[in-house]
């Protein structure tokens, strides 16, 4: 794969200074342009140490505006960043529309130096490519454009250049004997390489392998490709706005309200199984209450212990009783041990993003719980019914939910998903209690009564969301809410039975 990064290929300087500036110029145009995009570039570089990547990230930084362009190398995981999974770092440093993400020793640099190393097997290795795939994919999919460079030179021509950085008293600094070691393990380290790029380079993301050895080749052959690939980009997403199939600065593609989700149910639903009658009395429901908020507390505290976070989702339908809920679970916590956050309409920095960036931002630190009130399942509820997002989009967020939630309990998270069910009929009955009840009539608005009207849409909506992420790792708890004692209770004990099982 890499022969044809070791043929020696340099150019001369007074080519490569007639065509710089012209390069620069049309790149700096690129950026202007792209300001206005409803797209990110992603640019990842890797390779071989000695190669010029950070050399090369340099000059990018040189030749265009750095104000579009954000630059973040990645190192050993802080304790802070170790708190959280993986992926958290990566999705907190992602770019938004219109401007330059640039990434170095990023998402593929554990996997491969891993696998060199000997500390995984090929399985492990495959795995975690498989989750870079996962992830490229999905901000190929959001409109990102990714270009990927794999900076390369021969071991000969490695030794070469370190023991020229090692003469050069100004220079000498950057050769280590981490670099002499990696050195040695030449051979195990494009074999990984090897199997990375291949496994990882797609038609959304492939990879560009450059020689590195002439750093005038180098910097003309990805400054070019980044301006290319820029361009087809812009071209392509500008003849789409032309076309009215996407706004301008992502915005979801408007459809009239219900589109993209029947409002005939197409069969029995899974809420409809439920049994609704289910209640517990008011001397029933004080002796319970106590007894699992005191399971929670105590159980929570083991967890804090251990370092483990708990993450519980709140869906449910308007009235259902979500916020008393919450409630009553807070009450057997500290608060300095938790944090709530009322998910709305995505701001405008939010819509800047993959709609997935806001959850993993608000990911806590270790031993702490977060609840959402409304969550990520925005994608394939609101958005889905009312037309917010194309069926593309909340078609494929089905598989992007089950990969976010699998690296959340992969890394040790508690994952606890509820959806608070009520009855049509008891719905409407709580709506004309709020309207008479002078403390509760902020709670209904005149979009709480438009969306009873799509009540079919939304419980066949909420039937795909229990029948396609419900899984083994993050099974959804649906609790029978008429009764909002029982629901209450239900909600404590089912967190309480997930915490005794992650401290057992």
């Amino acid at each position: 794969m890499f022969e044809a990064a070791e043929l020696g290929r340099k150019v001369p300087k007074d080519e490569f200074d007639k065509a710089a500036p012209k390069l620069r110029m049309e790149l700096l145009a690129l950026q202007q342009r792209l300001r206005l995009a409803d797209f990110p570039v992603v640019i990842v570089f890797a390779g071989v140490d000695g190669a010029g990547k950070h050399e090369t990230v340099n000059l990018l930084n040189e030749w265009m505006d750095p104000r579009w362009i954000i630059t973040h190398a990645y190192g050993k995981p802080s304790e802070e960043e170790s708190e959280r999974p993986e992926f958290w770092r990566y999705w907190r440093d992602l770019p938004p529309r219109g401007k330059i993400g640039i990434f170095l020793s990023s998402w593929y640099s554990r996997p491969v130096l891993e696998r060199v190393h000997g500390k995984v097997d090929q399985a492990l290795f495959d795995e975690a490519l498989d989750d870079v795939v996962t992830f490229e994919k999905m901000l190929a999919d959001d409109g990102t454009l990714l270009l990927k460079f794999w900076m390369h030179m021969s071991k000969k021509a490695q030794a070469k250049r370190f023991k020229e950085l090692e003469k050069d008293p100004l220079q000498s600094w950057r050769v280590t004997e981490k670099d002499w070691k990696n050195w040695r393990k030449f051979g195990r380290f494009v074999a990984a390489a090897e199997r990375a790029i291949m496994r990882t380079s797609t038609g959304q993301a492939p990879w560009t392998i450059v020689e590195g050895v002439d750093e005038r080749y180098r910097y003309l052959t990805v400054a070019t490709a980044v301006r290319d690939a820029i361009r087809k980009h812009l071209v392509a997403s500008e003849e789409r706005n032309k076309a009215g199939s996407v706004p301008s600065k992502g915005a979801a593609a408007k459809k009239k309200p219900g589109a993209g989700s029947s409002s005939a149910i197409k069969g029995p639903t899974i809420l409809q199984s439920l049994d609704m009658t289910q209640s517990l009395t008011r001397e029933a429901y004080g002796t319970e209450l106590k007894k699992q908020q005191g399971r929670v507390n105590r159980l929570f505290r083991k967890a804090q212990g251990k370092g483990t976070s708990v993450i519980l989702i709140f869906e449910g339908w308007d009235a259902a009783g979500k916020g008393g809920a919450v409630r009553r679970l807070t009450a057997a916590l500290d608060a300095h041990d938790y944090q709530i956050i009322p998910i709305a309409a995505p701001s405008d920095e939010e819509k800047a993003h993959h709609y997935l960036w806001r959850f993993w931002r608000h990911l806590s630190r270790a031993g702490r719980v977060t609840i959402f009130d409304r969550s990520w399942y925005g994608r394939v509820l609101v958005e889905r019914v009312e037309g917010f997002a194309s069926e593309s989009e909340w078609m494929r967020a089905y598989a992007e939910i089950n990969h976010f939630e699998e690296q959340l309990v992969r890394h040790g998270i508690v994952l606890v998903k509820y959806w608070l069910h009520i009855t049509n009929e008891e719905q409407y009955r709580r709506f004309k209690e709020r309207e008479t009840t002078l403390y509760k009539q902020w709670k209904l608005t005149d979009e709480d009564w438009r969306n009873r009207e799509k009540w079919d849409a939304y419980e066949q909506a909420v039937n795909d969301i229990a029948e396609r992420t419900s899984t083994r790792l993050a099974p959804w708890t649906l609790v029978e809410a008429n009764d909002k004692h029982f629901a209450r209770v239900k909600v404590l004990r089912t967190l309480a039975d997930r915490l005794q099982k992650a401290v057992s």
